[in-house]
């Protein structure tokens, strides 16, 4: 059986230069050769519903699943672009990303994953964005 382990993650992105920093705690397993990352998102419009983030990372990609309130799931690996997509109460588009930056940091459970990418919507660049997201092993 698989045991998750607490972790304490800093997600740092930003998006056509605004930036957005959170603090959160998660779970982290390691499986095979892929590290997963889960957690909720902390911000939420009252009455909404919760966001579950789950990341994988591999050696060369990064993948972004979101459940809840918003559905949707996007692929990070450099020098691609790759489909994805976002589905809301409200709106729904295939979108894909175009990674322009990738950098992977880990040991075990802890670790720092940085990436940077052009989005696409509907075909059309709609933003440029960089996510870091600093792991520390809670103990």
């Amino acid at each position: 059986m698989s045991v998750w382990s607490p972790v304490k993650l800093q997600i740092h992105s930003v998006a056509d230069g605004e930036k957005v920093n959170q603090q959160v705690v998660g779970e982290a397993l390691r499986k095979g050769n892929a590290l997963y990352i889960r957690y909720v998102e902390e911000e939420q419009l009252p009455g909404s519903e919760p966001i579950r983030n789950t990341v994988k990372i591999t050696d060369h990609s990064v993948k972004l699943i979101r459940h809840g309130g918003v559905e949707s799931e996007q692929t990070f690996e450099q020098g691609k672009r790759l489909p994805g997509f976002y589905r809301s109460p409200y709106s729904s588009f295939a979108l894909s990303t175009d990674t322009k930056e990738l950098s992977l940091s880990l040991s075990n459970l802890s670790g720092k994953i940085s990436f940077s990418y052009d989005l696409y919507v509907f075909e059309e660049q709609s933003g440029q964005l960089s996510i870091s997201i600093e792991i520390q092993e809670d103990q």
